[in-house]
């Protein structure tokens, strides 16, 4: 599978990213870009990749960019996630992240962001994420 080369596997992984991967990163705190490469296991029966995927991927991108922006990161959980899908992807895109972090306060954290193939915005995410106790 052919990887740009600025990329390298995502260190911090979880059981449903193992499924969902392999996930790879380049970058980070809020410049963290993800990266996928679109498999036959991703897609839905029209051969397009699955939105929940999408989701997925956007809700990691956006977390991951946010708690890691600060150092010690900031401990958070979804609260909201919503996704706009204004394109698709097919076997073989390769996707990327782009994350706006829009505020991080004491309870609650804001981020924006897309994901791309090639130059197309194939999915506009928000995300608001509670500031909890512990990561």
């Amino acid at each position: 599978m052919d990887i740009p080369t600025d990329f390298s596997p995502l260190t911090r992984s979880s059981p449903v990213l193992d499924l969902l991967g392999p996930i790879y990163a380049k970058g980070q705190g809020a410049d963290l870009v993800l990266g996928l490469r679109v498999e036959a296991k991703h897609c839905n029966a029209r051969g397009t990749i699955h939105g929940g995927i999408l989701a997925t991927l956007a809700d990691v991108a956006l977390g991951y960019a946010t708690a890691f922006s600060a150092n010690p990161p900031v401990p958070l959980v979804t609260a909201s996630l919503t996704l706009d899908f204004t394109g698709t992807a097919k076997i073989n895109d390769w996707l990327e992240t782009s994350v706006d972090i829009q505020k991080k306060g004491s309870r609650l954290a804001f981020a924006n962001g897309f994901i791309h193939v090639g130059a197309e915005r194939i999915v506009r995410a928000s995300a608001v994420f509670a500031v909890t106790s512990s990561v």
